[in-house]
């Protein structure tokens, strides 16, 4: 399949029914670390939750409307600055209904979990993210493969129940630095 901008797949975050799922597999993604938010964070600053962007907006609506947001994050031990700045960031996230969870990067190795980024839609359409090495998104493949599908249900299916909420090992992280 050919790779599109992320935004031709945007609109499937208002229009899936029921479900969407992220499998995040990266050390950190560059759009972090060129925002102010990472640079502040880097120095120190705790980043406040944004309660009115988009991104927050439409979690709230769709969650309060019955659908689900949920993500695993897969860290390393100890996490890197681009994964401690995800899990400081999360809770803006969370307050807007979306769960997300952390898992160790040992234990996503175990499960044999896919070596790159998704999102699942109602567990039927799924969207690959495509990320070069310097942790950017170079576009994205819609996929509708039913094999293929299947097999990002089975990953979160196994990622999910062994994950812990990112609170959790927030909490550890920030009192073990």
């Amino acid at each position: 399949m050919p790779l599109v901008p992320f935004e031709e797949i945007a609109y499937l975050f208002s229009e899936f029914k029921h479900t969407a799922f992220r499998l995040e597999t990266r050390r950190g993604y560059a759009t972090d670390r060129q925002g102010t938010r990472f640079q502040a964070f880097m120095r120190g600053t705790d980043p406040q939750p944004e309660p009115d962007h988009p991104w927050n907006v439409n979690v709230l609506e769709k969650t309060a409307a019955g659908a689900r947001f949920s993500r695993v994050r897969i860290i390393d031990e100890p996490p890197t600055d681009g994964q401690r700045f995800l899990m400081a960031t999360a809770a803006g996230n969370v307050a807007a209904g979306e769960d997300i969870r952390v898992l160790p990067r040992a234990e996503a190795v175990r499960l044999a979990l896919p070596g790159y980024d998704f999102w699942l839609f109602d567990s039927r359409t799924l969207v690959r993210m495509h990320i070069d090495d310097t942790d950017t998104t170079v576009g994205v493949e819609l996929v509708e493969d039913p094999a293929q599908v299947l097999a990002a249900c089975r990953a979160r299916d196994a990622a999910w129940p062994l994950a812990v909420p990112t609170a959790e090992v927030w909490a550890q992280v920030r009192s073990s630095v």
